[in-house]
């Protein structure tokens, strides 16, 4: 991680050079040479760990998940995640293992409180957001803005309650139409 921060190029890490700069020789039986392995356990420790979700309602649970992704998106602005994710995504077989170990997942989890709010009648049902795509389109929507916030616009804010005020703006499209509504 010192030497992430340090803004060593994900080309010149080996296991050599880290072994060297740890001053220890156990990481070449714990890693045999596989720095991708190494890489994408730097950035899950970079990370603040996955929630757990209350599992009460879609939207307890969406908002755990945005303040989650807000906190993700303020670690994002140290060195070493940026420095890694700007790296890994130069090697494309790096940033799929990044991706298939670390993004997909999540986005999984998102995806299931979704389609969970819909299939409890706490998501509009008639929209179309019964197919694959629809849900994680509507994913993309709502997990979009932290997104944004997060990465191309690190200046942006991040405010405590962030979460609670996307979430809460969103699900007026979402709900479904009461029958008494005019």
């Amino acid at each position: 991680m010192r030497l992430l921060e340090d803004g060593v190029p994900l080309a010149e890490l080996s296991v050599e050079r880290l072994a060297r700069t740890a001053g220890e020789a156990t990481i070449y039986r714990r890693r045999r040479g596989k720095k991708e392995e190494l890489l994408l356990d730097v950035v899950r420790a970079a990370e603040p760990p996955d929630p757990e979700l209350p599992g009460a309602c879609p939207r307890d649970d969406l908002v755990v998940l945005r303040a989650a992704l807000r906190r993700r998106g303020l670690a994002n602005r140290t060195a070493i995640p940026h420095n890694v994710h700007a790296q890994m995504k130069s090697g494309p077989h790096l940033w799929a293992a990044c991706h298939s170990a670390v993004v997909a997942p999540r986005r999984r989890l998102g995806v299931e409180v979704l389609r969970r709010g819909q299939r409890d009648g706490e998501l509009r049902a008639d929209t179309g957001f019964e197919l694959v795509h629809d849900v994680e389109l509507v994913h993309d929507i709502v997990f979009g803005p932290l997104l944004v916030r997060s990465l191309p616009h690190p200046e942006a804010e991040l405010p405590e309650g962030l979460a609670q005020q996307l979430v809460d703006t969103l699900p007026t499209g979402l709900r479904p139409v009461s029958s008494s509504a005019p």
